[in-house]
């Protein structure tokens, strides 16, 4: 039996002003596998995320999510249709409490799942306990290694069928990548499918079911 593929990137291009990013990236995910892109500095892997979770246009090409034609649109349509993405360098809200933080990862159903983001927020606590601990602590106060844990919670919050994440080891100690590549792990582990940017390609190797490789905007491999 054929696997669903939850992504299709078709000949993908993304400038910033006359430099362009990526040139002609074609890939795809299969739902509920994880998928590496891995590839040196500046070689277009953040773009191609920001460009697949609508903070970016591109220029050419075409995205296909769960079956939709989804280039181009809006970050907070693509939430709503289940894409969501782990920034770099985490970009949790720092003045927001861990819980008020979780919230915001579940703005687009709060209206009409109070009760049930409720619940949500406490699957999230047991899943990861330090958040529960630091319920009430600024964002900005927890070490680097919570403060992906709460980054990685957020973008659960939104219930995705897809998660993107970006260099989610960057800047952390040895242990804590371990910690957090185990987590990434577990969720995949748990049906969700997941598209993962990162530099540490020995970690990624070790949990990945496919890989791409970019350099200079180009894929090389995959």
């Amino acid at each position: 039996m054929e696997e669903k593929k939850i992504l299709e990137v078709e000949v993908l291009e993304t400038s910033y002003d006359m430099i362009k990013a990526l040139k002609g990236v074609s890939l795809s995910a299969l739902s509920g596998k994880l998928t590496c892109i891995l590839g040196p500095n500046g070689a277009g892997k953040s773009t191609l995320l920001f460009t697949l979770a609508g903070i970016l246009n591109s220029d050419r090409g075409k995205v296909i999510f769960d079956g939709e034609d989804i280039t181009n649109q809006k970050t907070n349509d693509l939430v709503k249709k289940g894409l969501a993405l782990v920034p770099e360098n985490r970009l949790i809200f720092p003045h927001l409490t861990v819980k008020e933080n979780l919230l915001a990862g579940a703005y687009a159903r709060l209206a009409k799942e109070r009760d049930t983001v409720e619940k949500d927020i406490s699957t999230m606590y047991a899943r990861f306990p330090v958040l529960k601990e630091r319920s009430s602590q600024l964002g900005g106060t927890m070490s680097g290694g919570e403060q992906q844990m709460l980054a990685v919670a957020r973008a659960l919050m939104s219930k995705p069928k897809l998660l993107l994440m970006d260099e989610p080891s960057v800047g952390l100690a040895p242990m804590i990548v371990n910690e957090i590549f185990s987590i990434i792990k577990q969720l995949n582990a748990e049906g969700i499918s997941i598209v993962l940017v990162e530099q540490n390609a020995s970690k990624a190797l070790e949990i990945g079911d496919y890989f791409y490789l970019l350099d200079q905007g180009k894929q090389i491999f995959g």
